[in-house]
């Protein structure tokens, strides 16, 4: 068997009922052979960033993974489309969009995956949520880096 692995997943949706379909994504991770749920961050609105529709709501949830990272993201992408999701054109709306931000140490750079998420530092509905789960990961100046970006915790 393999060792566990920690990875950080964010989750994002702006279609249908999207602050349901972020639960159902959050519980639904927990159910993936070889995934254990960790610790989820409240949900967030955004508006959405360089893309367009209505806004978005986001989470990042911890992970415990004993699957690899290609293996983990085919599983996620088996959600995104269990949610409807259609990759009609580049930052579509959708339904559902989940992202490895971090896999263990990792450094992957394939044509299917970058970990870490080469633009997760620069995005407020990232950086918020995985302060959460992960506080020693974002410092006080990322947060002042993305601070003009409209986000809104939810209750």
């Amino acid at each position: 068997m393999r060792e566990s692995v920690t990875a950080f997943i964010a989750l994002g949706a702006n279609l249908g009922d999207a602050r349901q379909t972020v639960l159902q994504a959050m519980q639904d991770m927990g159910h993936i052979p070889g995934c254990t749920l960790l610790a989820v961050s409240r949900l967030y609105r955004s508006a959405p960033f360089q893309a367009q529709g209505p806004d978005f709501v986001n989470a990042v949830v911890k992970l415990a993974t004993t699957l690899t990272a290609p293996d983990l993201l085919h599983a996620l992408q088996a959600l995104e489309q269990a949610a409807g999701r259609e990759r009609s054109y580049t930052n579509a709306p959708r339904t559902l969009d989940l992202d490895v931000l971090l896999y263990g140490s990792a450094s992957i750079d394939s044509p299917t995956l970058t970990v870490p998420h080469p633009r997760m530092m620069q995005r407020a509905f990232v950086l918020y949520p995985l302060a959460e789960v992960w506080p020693e990961c974002v410092l006080p100046q990322d947060l002042q880096r993305v601070q003009d970006q409209p986000i809104h915790r939810l209750d």
